[in-house]
Order: structure tokens, then C-alpha cells, then sequence
């Protein structure tokens, strides 16, 4: 019997042991030291917490759809890592360890840290801005700096777009609250576009607003309803201009439909004897005095030759 006490006491102590070596030793210059038992409740409290994350995650995305749910994951990315880093500080703290000095020593650190990341922290703010308001959704067409793209992929970041020219446009997202952002498609997937063109003066202009609109209402892309209209927007230097206003279902391949549209236009014109002019100008000499040829000796050469 006294055989085996001994044996469970030698255990416990051995755990003992264990549990209170510290892997991170007590210097003179401080009391912080931290002991295999302070990993371990660590290790089980970021396990804890990985599983009620993953249970608040599955309960705020179960009726959201599949864009949303993607920038709220990665949102929800950033915010894990800020509960795993606040666990791990409370169970230090509750075991008895002081923070205050590893505070004030990593206070110098962290404001570094800050001004460098602060581009950083102003596109997560921005992406939760994003996933808030929905001001910015996955197959949006935006336009910024002149450049249109269609949206893919909206990270915690970053946005991505790929351009008409099928290139890939990388827009951080704290663009989005500092710049002016067109969202094509933000009320709803069809957009008002136009054609600009101008006939020469004396045309018929009841019959240019005709071919107008059948060229709008026959071009495949147009939508029929709300239906082509024409304006005759002004009279021009050189030309009455015009202008055939439509509504597209996508903003993004609209060129090509102006294109074909110019085409058509231009054909119809041709049939009908319509003309598009070219800028001209009539440019008059006034002369006050007459030349005098006697006083200017290359003038009076120029004057025999002729």
C-alpha cells in the first residue's frame, strides 16, 4: 500500500513538474516567466474559441447568399485572429501574469506597426463598409479612372475587376470611400447609352429622327422596351447634331453595340442621302492698302511669274 501511494505521489509529482516548468524563465528585471500549464489553458481556450466562431459563422451566413457570404468570410478572417490574440491575453492575465510590462514594451512596436499598416486597417474598414451598405457587388460594372470593369472577387483588401480589355484591375478597397466610384449596374442591370452624330445643314430632320430609331430598334443588344428615342441636341459649328439615346442589359460590352450601331447609321445614311459633314472652315484676306510690287522686289518676281 505504501509502495503504491508512493508511486502516485511520484506521479503527481512528475505532472507537477511538468505543468509548472516554464518554458519562458523568471529574470531578475521582472516576474513574467511562462509555464508549460499556461500554454496548454491557451491552446484549449484558442480551441474553444475556434469552435464558437465557427458556430456564430454558421448561424449570421445561413441565409445570406453566395457574394455576401464570401466578404463576410473574409472579414470574419480578421476579426478571428483579433478574439484568438484577446483569449490568449485574458488567460495570461488570469494565470497570474503580469501584461502591464509586456505593454509598455511593445507600445513603441505597435505604433510602428500602426503607421505602417495604417493603409492596411483603412481597407478592412473599407470592406466592412462594402459588406454593410452593399454599396458594391460581385458582378457590378464600375468605372474608375476612366477605366470599366466587371467585379469578381471583393476580399477583405482588395476588389478585383477585369477590364474590357480583359486585363485584371487590383482596387484597394479604401478607394471606395475616398474616390468617386461609377456603379453602372447599382440599381439594376440596365443602362441608359447614346450615339452622338451630326448631319450636315438643309437635311431632313424628321427623317434622320426616322432612321435613327430603326437603326437603334433593329440592332441586336438594344433592349425594345424602354424604347430608342432621338434628340436633336443642338445646332453645331459645321453640323445638326444629334443624338439616339437606348437602354442596354449589359453596360460591360456596350462598345460593340455602339460600333455596330455607327455602322448601321452610317449605311443608312448612305441609302437615304444623308450627309455627315467634316468641320470647314472659309478663311478671308482683307488688304487695307494695295500691294505695292515696286517697293518689295520678291513680290514684284512672284508678281511677273504669275
Amino acid at each position: 500500500m505504501d509502495t503504491t501511494w508512493q508511486s502516485i505521489k511520484e506521479t503527481w509529482q512528475s505532472v507537477k513538474d511538468f505543468l509548472t516548468f516554464q518554458i519562458i524563465p523568471q529574470d531578475d528585471k521582472s516576474d513574467f516567466h511562462f509555464d508549460t500549464w499556461m500554454l496548454i489553458v491557451s491552446i484549449l481556450a484558442v480551441i474553444a474559441a475556434t469552435f464558437v466562431l465557427r458556430a456564430i459563422r454558421k448561424f449570421v451566413t445561413r441565409n445570406m447568399d453566395s457574394a455576401d457570404k464570401l466578404k463576410f468570410e473574409s472579414i470574419f478572417k480578421f476579426f478571428n485572429y483579433l478574439v484568438y490574440l484577446t483569449v490568449i491575453l485574458i488567460v495570461l492575465s488570469t494565470s497570474g501574469v503580469d501584461l502591464t510590462a509586456i505593454l509598455t514594451a511593445s507600445a513603441a512596436v505597435f505604433v510602428g506597426i500602426g503607421f505602417a499598416l495604417q493603409d492596411f486597417f483603412k481597407d478592412i474598414i473599407a470592406g466592412v463598409a462594402i459588406l454593410i451598405d452593399k454599396s458594391l457587388l460581385v458582378n457590378d460594372v464600375i468605372e474608375m479612372d476612366g477605366k470599366v470593369g466587371r467585379v469578381f472577387e471583393i476580399k477583405l483588401r482588395s476588389t478585383r475587376a477585369i477590364t474590357r480589355d480583359d486585363k485584371i484591375l487590383v482596387i484597394p478597397n479604401h478607394l471606395f470611400l475616398t474616390e468617386v466610384i461609377y456603379n453602372f449596374t447599382q440599381n439594376h442591370a440596365k443602362t441608359r447609352e447614346h450615339v452622338l452624330v451630326g448631319v450636315a445643314y438643309g437635311s431632313d430632320t424628321k427623317l434622320v429622327e426616322r432612321l435613327l430609331v430603326e437603326c437603334a430598334r433593329e440592332q441586336k443588344g438594344i433592349l425594345k422596351s424602354p424604347e430608342p428615342f432621338v434628340m436633336f441636341n443642338n445646332f453645331g459649328d459645321s453640323s445638326l447634331d444629334f443624338g439616339v439615346y437606348f437602354y442596354v442589359r449589359d453596360s460591360f460590352t456596350d462598345p460593340r453595340i455602339k460600333s455596330n450601331l455607327r455602322f448601321a447609321i452610317d449605311q443608312a445614311f448612305r441609302d437615304n442621302g444623308i450627309t455627315i459633314p467634316f468641320p470647314q472652315r472659309d478663311v478671308h484676306f482683307y488688304q487695307s492698302n494695295p500691294i505695292d510690287f515696286n517697293k518689295n522686289p520678291n513680290n514684284a518676281a512672284l508678281h511677273e511669274e504669275e
